[in-house]
Formats: C-alpha cells, structure tokens, sequence
C-alpha cells in the first residue's frame, strides 16, 4: 500500500513535492490582524498550509506552571499563565482565521495541546490536526483526535523509537492519515542534532505513513536534504520580522527565506528525476562543441593503412567517437583524406 495523506485537496506522496507547512505558532502575538499578515505573506511564498496553536491553558499546566513569574524581555505577562493568555486566539479569532484562509486559498490548521483544544477544532471541522513533541508520550490525546478522521501530523522530538511506535500503533487502527515528522526538540535546533537519518529509519519502520521533518534550524538547506532521504513534509516556522518579541521569532523563516526554501524544495524533486542515466536533448548542443570525434591526423592516401599516427581525436562531435579508435586502425582506405576529415567506416576496408 503506498504511503499517502490527503490533506484538504492536495495529495502528499512519495512521487509528488513536498508538503509545506508555514509554523506561526504564537508569532501572530495574539493578534488576529497579525496571523492575517502571516497568513498572505506565508501564502505568497508558496506554502500549501498555515498552522498556529491552540491551548486550554487554564487546564493545561498546573495551578503552579500558570502562576509562575514570567518577567523576561520575551513576556506578554507578569506569570506564565498571563503570558500564555496574551498569546491565545479565542473561537471567533479562529472563525475569521478559517474564513480567511479560504478567502486567500491557503490551508488552516492547528496544533491540538489538550482535549478541550482538540475538541474546538473539530467544532470547526479543521481539515488535518498536528500533535506536538510534548505529546508524543500523550497517547490518549492522540488517540482522541484520531477518532476525528482526519490526517493527524505528529512530531517527534524528544522521543525514542520506542514512543513513535507506541503513538503509532495506537492511532493507526483507527486513522490511517498518519505523518510522522522527525524533529529536534531545540530552539533553535543544530545541524549536529537533526539527526536527519531518522528519516530513513521512519521509512523502513513505518511503510505505510508519510514521514517528514519538522525543522528548527535556522538556515533551510536541511530541509533539501530532508526530501532526498524521504521526507514529504516539511514544517517551519514563520514570521515576519525576527527582531519581533517572542521566542520563536529568532529561529523563524522570514518571507524572503520562505520563498526560497520552497523553491529549492520545487527544484529538488525536479533534479532528482528519474534514475534512467540517459543522454538529454538539452545537452546536444554543447556536446556537439565538446565532444571529440576520429579524424585524419594529416593528408593520406586511398589504399594507406592506418596506424595510430595517423589517427586525431578533436572536436566537434559530428563523427565516429574515440571508443572506436581501435575499430579503425589497421583498415585500409577507400578514398583520400585531407587533414582533419572525419573518419567514417564506409571509407574503409
């Protein structure tokens, strides 16, 4: 069965480009206007989908994680709970944001961090639903949102092949529309830490779900490396400024780095091609100057046999190729040659 996801429209697969995802998280600074901006800007530079995050944060963190001191140059609040409340779009921010992905012809969705979150989304009938890193081990919150039918993406940073298989023997029989994301759990993430090969590794393990990265890197060559080794979907974040206050925006892809990741992403599956080693067309023309063909090295007679001096390998390509220089010598002319005439077999004897 071949590995497939369908998300809204659009078919990701091993033959077919890869699936782009414009992270923005919580760079929209709990501004709807912003998340439109990011929305457009994302959607120019070519992504197929915008995704942002929902959390219930009352219920999420402990009465002590909520009241925490969070006074840091990064702050939207004096606790962490009222720095998380800042960040947070409520339903109706969600309506427009929809409404207005549609109207721009970008796919929407969202991380699900809790039940409660999980469950407003599917209120809204979100077409695909990301779980995060944190909830890998979160098996019952992935196996809740799997029972919703859609295409669930799930990251892995942080986790053991151990964890992967355990979500994904959960989720399975009830959701096939799995995609597990290799991904480091660090903010910025180093090349030395991506441990891209996991990608390979989630092929073998997990043939019948679509595998790719999410990647936290600053630059965007690894997500190059990504798709060659299998990856079909690629998430990063986004943002349009990364002097912006906020964690995120320091690892973010600008509009201009966007832009360019998704097209080396179009460029890489075209350069891969076929596997076929093959002449093309295209290269006709400069092989025609830089080939070589068998000429006569200088004036010769009708009835000389021909030894290797008297034999030329130059250009252009219009005539016999070198490799047939031992298929001429010792045959006898059939007519002279001036210097520098090809050598053709119905010349000799």
């Amino acid at each position: 069965m071949p590995r497939e996801l369908v998300i809204g429209s659009t078919r990701v697969h091993d033959d077919g480009d890869c699936y782009v995802i414009a992270e923005i998280g919580h760079n929209h600074q709990g501004s709807v206007e912003k998340a439109k901006d990011l929305f457009r800007a994302a959607k120019e530079c070519g992504v197929d989908a915008v995704k942002i995050q929902k959390r219930c944060n009352r219920t999420l963190f402990t009465r002590a994680m909520y009241d925490s001191p969070y006074d840091n140059e990064n702050s939207f609040g004096l606790t962490y709970g009222a720095h998380r409340e800042a960040l947070e779009l409520d339903r109706d921010a969600y309506v427009e944001l929809r409404r207005y992905a549609a109207e721009i012809g970008v796919t929407f969705f969202a991380t699900a961090f809790d039940v409660e979150s999980a469950d407003l989304l599917a209120s809204l009938d979100m077409p695909a639903y990301k779980i995060a890193s944190g909830d890998l081990t979160n098996v019952p919150l992935a196996v809740h949102v799997a029972r919703f039918g859609r295409p669930m993406v799930v990251s892995t940073g942080g986790g053991s092949l151990d964890d992967v298989r355990r979500l994904h023997d959960a989720v399975l029989p009830i959701n096939p529309q799995l995609c597990l994301l290799q991904c480091t759990a660090s903010y910025p993430a180093e090349p030395e830490d991506m441990n891209l090969r996991v990608i390979s590794t989630y092929r073998d393990a997990f043939p019948e779900v679509v595998i790719g990265l999410s990647d936290h890197q600053n630059g965007i060559a690894m997500a190059d490396v990504a798709y060659i080794l299998g990856a079909r979907v690629i998430e990063k974040h986004f943002t349009l400024n990364r002097a912006w206050k906020g964690t995120d925006h320091a690892y973010s892809l600008e509009p201009a780095g966007m832009r360019k990741l998704v097209r080396d992403l179009r460029r890489v599956r075209a350069a891969l091609g076929t596997g076929v080693k093959q002449p093309l067309a295209i290269e006709k023309k400069p092989l025609f100057k830089m080939g070589k063909k068998l000429v006569a090295a200088r004036a010769l007679a009708a009835g000389h046999v021909l030894a290797e001096g008297d034999v030329a390998i130059k250009s252009p390509n219009d005539g016999l190729p070198p490799y047939q220089l031992p298929s001429v010598l010792g045959r006898r002319l059939r007519r002279p040659l001036a210097e520098d005439d090809a050598l053709l077999f119905e010349d000799l004897q």
